[in-house]
């Protein structure tokens, strides 16, 4: 039979046949029509010459394995391409079950990460044997795009490690673990150290287990843990509904729904019956709005910033050696944390010696928890720390060719703290200040070298958000906006850049969510409610419990210091409900939020005891009540226009920039794809979506008038992007 482009065939003398899938036209394998119809064929010739062969390895001549689905594809699916999306769902699956269901020993050499479908290709392989590489992964990720897997990976994984294990440790949570964990989850049977001796244990398997076949095809074969139908798993299975609705907080997420509910059918049934059951539940997914919006999010514009769509052009690439952290408190510790983490040196300054260790401490803390759990050895341990040098001196960030500041939301502060080191550092270092609302035009004025100097804004706790807020002021440099990216990226943080502007995009957008909530505080309307309505939009967080952590105090500040910067250019200043509320739970009440140990929430002990009593006597109006859906679309709306507004007034560069800073840094809920898909993605479209601003416009007063920009875009039949 002739060779394919897709998949090369090579036959040893020992009859084993490497299967090498490399596609001509990709960086990376994938589930595309090319890899169809080589895997079709493929197949159509291993069914043909199965006498004279002993084993079958699949292989990749790819940096991965496989990357996995078609994401092109299924971005474009539509309610009416449902039945040739079943068709399609149905062939793949078939041709791995031709694949398994051989009569011959089938291996795969995991040379690199496998995740969704490239994962789903190595389950269908009698052993898997992984490249014990730093930066492999493997798992079924696509809960994270409002998908489940599409190639038989609910079934097979549900049969290789129980109903339980498969659906919390692998399918709801899309958790991609490294090459250990990967094996100690009993995804992959055992780790090699190169790629030679991975695709060698691969043939040396297949010739040692030649009456190889998957465990749910042996006689007798049982679900670990039991199937459904056992009277244990049968007792457990109505708390799984309710632990995935608890998990949700009701929000609208229909991917986890339909992953637990293809999970426990199709362990009731036989495999083949099972896989029916997968399909329809997948191409329901596929071709609604909500797998669209994720997909273009965490996935086409996750993939825009990460190849460098927001780093200016004709810079070279940049990499920092040696970075000074001036402030040692928990912003200044974690920050010094990933900068060590990912193998700079950090001196970790504060006014005093002591004051310095005590924030090494909290890497300290950070690294033996890892030790703990087996994520980090010792000795690595060990290394970390010893990238961290405590100081008082200045003199010690001599050479230090990048500055991150995290000292108090204080100009003066911020500014006496970049004089003190800006002669010691190297002289084209890069200056980050490290703010979440001040200009940072203002802040350069400082520094004799305007130019280098940047925004950095990490989010808390540095060690978990995965973002950081990349500001240009008007008088810095694109050379250091593309040195900070490079920075950003070298420290495994996800880079957004963003034009000035008092609180930037992410301060200033989530105070327009949390203010929303606030007002209808003020207007009377059950506090519960409100929270319910937080969480069941999809947000990680009530409104109100989040206040509660910022403090009350904070936002009322930067609310004080932005209406004088308005009024001073001349500007007109537009009261928002939520100012009054605000201001009596801080001077009637004396209610400042968690740190003060009272807020929209009691507490004890530091924690959180349920709403406080008196809102009901101070702000609830009885009997008043909005539709509910009016309560999640208005700190929805709340949010979205003003990242219209940010775009209109150049602080968003780019609509990527506004979707992944959205989700990544102030929670705005997956589902929708961040704020600018969520415009996109509304029922009707930005047309759609203006109708129903205006409509909100009308009852809940002018802040929701749609933007002249987005109204025509509407008229136009346009979206961002």
């Amino acid at each position: 039979m002739p060779q394919n482009d897709m998949i090369r065939w090579e036959q040893g003398s020992d009859g084993v046949v490497v299967l090498t899938m490399d596609d001509p036209h990709q960086l990376v394998n994938t589930m595309n029509k090319t890899y169809i119809d080589a895997m079709e064929s493929t197949l159509d010739r291993l069914d043909a010459e199965r006498e004279g062969i002993s084993g079958v390895v699949l292989a990749s001549a790819k940096k991965s394995f496989f990357a996995g689905g078609d994401i092109d594809f299924m971005s474009r699916a539509r309610p009416e391409d449902a039945a040739q999306l079943s068709e399609l769902c149905t062939l793949l699956k078939s041709q791995l079950r031709r694949l398994e269901t051989l009569g011959r020993p089938v291996a795969a050499a995991l040379n690199g990460t496998a995740l969704g479908g490239g994962l789903e290709i190595a389950l269908a392989c009698h052993r898997r044997i992984a490249l014990d590489a730093p930066t492999s992964r493997f798992g079924l990720p696509e809960v994270t795009l409002g998908l489940l897997p599409g190639a038989g990976g609910v079934s097979r994984v549900v049969r290789l490690l129980g109903l339980q294990e498969a659906l919390t440790g692998v399918l709801l949570t899309g958790q991609q673990y490294e090459p250990h964990e990967a094996l100690a989850k009993g995804l992959v049977h055992e780790l090699a150290p190169t790629p030679q001796e991975t695709l060698a244990r691969a043939r040396q398997w297949v010739l040692a287990h030649p009456e190889a076949v998957q465990p749910w095809d042996t006689q007798g074969f049982r679900i670990p843990g039991g199937a459904p139908s056992h009277p244990k798993v049968a007792a457990t299975l109505p708390m799984l509904p309710a632990r995935l609705r608890k998990q949700l907080k009701g929000a609208d997420l229909p991917a986890p729904r339909n992953i637990l509910a293809a999970a426990v059918e199709s362990a009731q049934v036989d495999f083949e019956a099972g896989q029916k059951i997968e399909t329809g539940y997948l191409v329901e997914l596929m071709t609604g709005q909500i797998s669209t919006n994720m997909m273009q999010a965490f996935f086409y514009d996750m993939q825009h910033i990460r190849s460098g769509g927001s780093r200016p052009q004709g810079h070279p690439p940049h990499t920092a050696h040696r970075v000074g952290v001036l402030g040692a408190g928990m912003m200044g510790a974690g920050i010094a944390y990933s900068c060590a983490r990912s193998g700079i040196p950090v001196i970790l300054r504060d006014v005093s010696y002591d004051a310095a260790k005590k924030g090494k401490g909290y890497s300290e803390q950070l690294l033996a928890k890892a030790v703990a759990r087996g994520r980090l050895s010792r000795a690595e341990a060990d290394e970390v720390l010893a990238r961290i040098m405590p100081s008082a001196d200045s003199a010690d960030l001599n050479g230090c060719d990048l500055v991150i500041e995290a000292v108090f939301e204080d100009p003066e502060i911020k500014q006496q703290v970049f004089r003190e080191v800006e002669d010691v550092v190297a002289p084209d270092a890069v200056l980050g200040t490290n703010t979440s609302t001040l200009p940072v035009t203002g802040l350069a004025e400082s520094v004799k070298r305007p130019a280098d100097f940047i925004g950095l804004h990490f989010f808390s706790p540095v060690d978990k958000m995965p973002l950081v807020e990349i500001i240009a002021g008007d008088r810095t440099g694109e050379h250091t906006v593309a040195k900070a990216i490079d920075i950003v990226r070298q420290i495994g943080k996800t880079p957004i850049v963003v034009n000035d502007g008092r609180g930037f995009f992410t301060s200033r957008v989530i105070s327009k969510f949390i203010d929303e909530a606030v007002a209808m505080v003020g207007e009377g309307i059950p506090v519960a409610s409100i929270e319910q309505a937080g969480s069941q939009a999809g947000y990680p967080a009530p409104p109100l419990q989040l206040l509660d952590e910022l403090t009350l105090t904070l936002p009322r500040k930067i609310r004080q210091e932005t209406r004088t910067a308005v009024l001073a250019e001349g500007g007109q200043w537009y009261p928002h409900g939520s100012e009054p509320v605000v201001d009596r739970m801080i001077d009637e009440f004396g209610r400042g939020g968690r740190s003060s140990g009272a807020g929209f929430y009691e507490y004890t002990d530091g924690r959180r005891a349920g709403l406080w009593a008196g809102l009901s006597e101070h702000f609830t109006v009885p009997g008043r009540a909005i539709p509910f859906d009016d309560m999640k679309e208005r700190m929805l709306f709340a949010e979205a226009l003003d990242a219209v507004r940010c775009l209109d007034e150049g602080v968003l560069r780019s609509v990527p920039d506004a979707n992944v800073g959205s989700l990544l840094g102030i929670g705005f809920p997956p589902w929708t794809g961040g704020v600018l898909q969520y415009v996109n993605g509304y029922h009707g479209g930005p047309a759609g979506f203006v109708t129903r601003a205006s409509e909100l416009a009308g009852r809940y007063g002018q802040r929701f008038e749609p933007p002249a920009s987005l109204v025509a875009m509407a008229d136009k039949g346009g979206r961002y992007g």
